[in-house]
């Protein structure tokens, strides 16, 4: 196969659409949020990205049908406008694959005439978060009102190092198109999934862009991360004898 093969399925015409990116990354935020966009909307799926830059395997479905790895794009109609949704089992394993990835997914937003971009994502605390903040990162100066509004917090110095992967650069390559993106990032622990943080992230998309959306199903995987996070707490303060304010800091 070619470095990079798009396959197109569908080819819908789209109101005013705005491409929204949740790939894997920080307690899997971004990936949970537009997966659960996926399942609330009626979507359809119009394009698929392959690339020997994703691992070489395949996924295995209920019925034990393979799949080749890929990312795909979904649209997603809501009231207000519609949505292109990137996601995916995964991101690029060196580099260059990231800066190529991204340039056909931007290729591919240019073709449906999306007017914007919301990547999607975590920022690791290392410790538990009961109520997120939502911190943003954007391409266009113009924007931080509009988001600072809709209850995004602009942090100086943060998050740390940057926004590595598809999330940043979608910022960096878009603006070299003239293309407005966002980056909005859930705090979150850093190493567990979190349910709880992508729901915080979509409450802010929801401002922004003017659709409604359930969170039922988040939030029951919510309580489930909840539980989990207890006994490996109990886990811990058994090994270590007695409990400490340091129980649940992240290890990597």
């Amino acid at each position: 196969m070619d470095d990079i093969e798009v396959e197109t399925l569908e080819e819908p015409t789209l109101r005013d659409p705005v491409l929204i990116e949740g790939l894997p990354g920080v307690g899997h935020v971004g990936k949970l949020a537009a997966e659960h966009l996926l399942e609330e909307f009626e979507s359809e799926t119009v394009a698929r990205v392959y690339s020997d830059e994703f691992p070489p395997q395949v996924g295995v479905d209920d019925d034990g049908v393979t799949s080749l790895a890929c990312a795909e794009f979904h649209a997603v109609e809501t009231d207000e406008r519609d949505l292109l949704v990137l996601t995916g089992d995964h991101q690029a394993q060196s580099h260059s694959g990231h800066y190529h990835l991204t340039d056909a997914f931007l290729d591919l937003a240019a073709s449906f005439d999306v007017g914007g971009i919301y990547a999607l994502g975590g920022v690791p605390t290392g410790e538990l978060v009961e109520e997120p903040d939502v911190l943003g990162a954007v391409n266009d100066a113009d924007t931080v009102e509009e988001l600072t509004d809709a209850g995004v917090e602009f942090r100086e110095g943060e998050p740390a190092g940057g926004i590595v992967g598809v999330s940043g650069l979608l910022l960096g390559l878009g603006e070299r198109r003239d293309l407005s993106g966002a980056c909005l990032m859930g705090e979150t622990s850093g190493y567990l999934v979190d349910p709880t943080s992508a729901q915080a992230v979509l409450e802010v998309l929801e401002t922004v862009l003017g659709f409604e959306v359930g969170y039922d199903s988040l939030e029951e995987r919510a309580e489930e991360m909840k539980e989990v996070a207890e006994k490996i707490q109990e886990m811990q303060n058994q090994q270590q004898g007695m409990p400490t304010d340091d129980d649940l800091r992240y290890i990597g």
